[in-house]
């Protein structure tokens, strides 16, 4: 309230005070929004504890600061006046509208608020400014473009352009309301342990923040266009490697429509499968560059989000498409429905589409990769020596596969892409890596279970693109086989059938994922707790099974070894039970968001018909997920009835509980009265859940309603 550099936030916060918004003023100021392992992320607002501006602007300063002094120390005879530092500045579609209300109140006294209206493209030239004061040149789209580049096109445009470095200016597939800033080095990736925690020690020794105009920026000769021929570039690199044996001239045959999600996936996964020869139809809906994602259930433009690609599959139905793909607004996420025999259609024959977890898609490209090039007589991949890597969380299934074929694995990497990225980079500088020796050529494919694929190592990120042209070649190919002469009509193998002959070689294996989302201070907290209880005292049974090893990622005497640093350790925050051969739980919190996850696999035998493995092992890992769910709230005193957990994961835990406390016997209390409000109360009383809280709810009030009796049934349809 009294530095200069402040006074556009001064009547905000007066306000806030005087409304006394105490909450939302102690979350916004009790530290400075964390510098987590890439960078800065959260909701846009005002505060040291929100991101705008100012937290940007840190970041920035201190990245300048770290790059000069990293570089300077890998090349000492560097010049930088003759060679300056240049970064490449991407960004998203993005524009901050309080989309959640957060400051409805300024809004409602007419006190203006800073943050209000500012783009991805604003923060990006505030970057630019940054840079500048320090001396560093930065390339970036011009402010007439009217495309984006996303993250997997910034990995390799920085490696293209021989660029210091990257910055990109994205919060990914969070909420409209979030913003962030992610910072890559020289290869394209994002720095891991010890090189992260310097650079933000570097950041969080910034007070005040150096800056001029991007326009002066430029006219001074610090900033560059972006040019088409970095794009070019990425288009053309996904063009391979190809392992499909199938004629080319046939991939017209497989039909893909494919969603954006208003993001920049039109300029990557839309023109890599279009250059290779592949029929795209864009969805026309949520193809609009619209950073508040109006046409995206929930507003969350997440292709693990099933319920996201609704639109698309409604279109592919309509077009008798083959595949439905999907990214998130910075295109590294691949998302995917594909046509199954086993499920119905609209008009109730069979070949509807089913949806593909990240898992499963994971598995698809191992085994599309390992079939051809054992069917070309080179199994383990060209040189016999082929590398898949895999973080820990992700399903063991992709091991099985990959060894299967020949190929040698890394599995227990943490999560992020950016270890991956770094293994490729220790086989390129080193010749080896977790325990392999081999080079960058022996590099095959990199998964996480959160849709992140990458098959080439022009880039060191996730790649949604290279991951769709991937799959269309592999549907391209289980098309060929089909011999229909006879079958006029009949339904193509597709990829649930590729699907399902791996579950019979190796089992069927369920993966299941729940997030419990603990906002603001006391849920981090919360969520530490958590931690510190199960790490010290680990449960000795879960859901009826046996623990028979546990494991915790942060011992220095594991695989894993000493610590190297703060951000390691927070990345290794990662406790693993295993129950017996086939079935493990994993917990962590999430890096990026205001949650922790629990990661659970359960595994069927091969060779069981896949009609009976199933039902029967899918019920064994919800049953599991649950168990585990409810043994680690009760661990710090969150007592929820088992249907309440049924509460979508986008809801916070502490809506959860006020569903099924308050606003269950609330809404009961209202049908036994007869009250005639209904309606009008169940928006306003959900309207905190989220966009569509009552689809966010419904799951859970059904399964309430199933023993209640005629009272259940009246809520539920009273929730519509």
């Amino acid at each position: 309230m009294t530095e200069r550099a402040f006074e556009p936030y001064w009547p905000a916060i007066a306000a806030l005070v005087y409304r006394e918004r105490w909450d939302l003023l102690l979350d916004s100021f009790y530290q400075v929004l964390p510098f987590g392992t890439g960078g800065r992320r959260g909701p846009v607002g005002i505060g040291p504890n929100r991101y705008n501006p100012w937290t940007l602007g840190a970041s920035v300063q201190g990245h300048a600061i770290w790059l000069r002094a990293r570089v300077a120390a890998r090349e000492p005879a560097r010049d930088f006046t003759a060679r300056p530092l240049n970064v490449v500045v991407a960004y998203d579609v993005r524009r901050y509208l309080d989309a959640n209300g957060t400051y409805a109140v300024l809004k409602a006294d007419g006190v203006p608020n800073p943050c209000v209206g500012l783009s991805s493209r604003d923060f990006a030239e505030l970057a630019c400014g940054v840079y500048a004061a320090l001396g560093v040149h930065s390339t970036i789209l011009p402010a007439s473009s009217d495309t984006f580049v996303s993250t997997p096109e910034l990995s390799f445009a920085i490696r293209h352009l021989a660029a210091d470095a990257g910055l990109n200016i994205s919060a990914s597939h969070n909420p409209p309301d979030d913003n962030g800033g992610k910072f890559y080095n020289a290869l394209g990736g994002q720095e891991v342990p010890p090189h992260d925690e310097t650079m933000a020690d570097e950041v969080d020794r910034v007070g005040e923040v150096a800056m001029i105009e991007f326009s002066a920026a430029a006219e001074r000769g610090f900033v560059h266009d972006y040019t088409l021929d970095a794009h070019d570039g990425y288009v053309a690199v996904n063009q391979g490697p190809v392992y499909s044996r199938t004629p080319a001239h046939l991939r017209k045959d497989v039909h893909v429509v494919f969603t954006a999600l208003h993001g920049t996936g039109d300029t990557t996964v839309v023109e890599v499968l279009r250059a290779a020869g592949y029929r795209v139809t864009l969805e026309p809906t949520q193809a609009s560059h619209d950073g508040s994602f109006p046409n995206v259930p929930f507003r969350a433009p997440n292709p693990e989000v099933r319920a996201s690609m609704g639109a698309a599959v409604a279109l592919a139905e309509q077009l008798d498409a083959d595949l439905v793909m999907a990214c998130d607004p910075d295109a590294d996420r691949i998302g995917l429905w594909a046509r199954d025999r086993e499920v119905s259609r609209p008009d109730g024959s069979p070949g509807g589409f089913r949806f593909f977890s990240g898992n499963e898609i994971g598995v698809l490209c191992a085994e599309h990769i390992g079939r051809n090039q054992a069917a070309a007589g080179t199994r383990g991949g060209l040189t016999g020596r082929g590398i898949v890597m895999k973080t820990e969380v992700t399903t063991d299934l992709i091991r099985r596969v990959a060894e299967h074929w020949g190929y040698r694995t890394v599995n227990h990497l943490m999560v992020g892409f950016k270890y991956i990225g770094d293994g490729i980079h220790q086989l390129e500088s080193t010749g080896a890596f977790a325990g392999l020796d081999g080079t960058t050529s022996d590099f095959t494919l990199g998964v996480e279970e959160s849709h992140g694929v990458l098959v080439t190592t022009a880039m060191r990120d996730k790649d949604a693109a290279g991951a769709a042209r991937l799959l269309a070649e592999m549907a391209l190919d289980e098309r060929a086989q089909a011999d229909l002469s006879d079958r006029e009509g009949a339904l193509p193998p597709t990829l649930a059938d590729a699907l399902r002959s791996i579950w019979a070689r190796h089992g069927y294996v369920h993966n299941e994922l729940v997030s419990t989302v603990m906002r603001g201070a006391a849920g981090k907290g919360t969520i530490d707790r958590i931690q510190a209880s199960l790490r010290a005292d680990p449960p000795t049974s879960v859901g009826g099974l046996a623990v028979t090893a546990f494991a915790d990622r942060a011992d220095p005497a594991g695989p894993l070894g000493p610590i190297k640093s703060g951000t390691d350790a927070a990345s290794r925050d990662v406790l693993v039970f295993q129950l017996g051969d086939r079935a493990r739980v994993i917990l962590r919190p999430s890096g990026t968001e205001p949650k922790n996850k629990i990661y659970v696999e359960f595994c069927g035998e091969p060779g069981e018909p896949s009609s009976s493995a199933i039902p029967r092992v899918s019920a064994a890992a919800r049953n599991l997920a649950r168990s585990f769910t409810q043994l680690m709230l009760q661990r710090v005193g969150i007592d929820l009835p088992d249907w309440a957990l049924l509460v979508s994961d986008l809801v916070a835990i502490e809506q959860k509980r006020d569903f099924a406390l308050v606003f269950v016997p609330e809404l009961v209390a209202r049908l036994e009265s007869g009250a005639s409000d209904l309606q009008p109360w169940v928006d306003d009383s959900l309207r905190s859940y989220g966009k569509d809280g009552r689809a966010l709810v419904r799951d859970a009030l059904a399964a309430w309603a199933g023993g209640q009796g005629p009272i259940g049934a009246r809520a539920v349809a009273a929730l519509g």
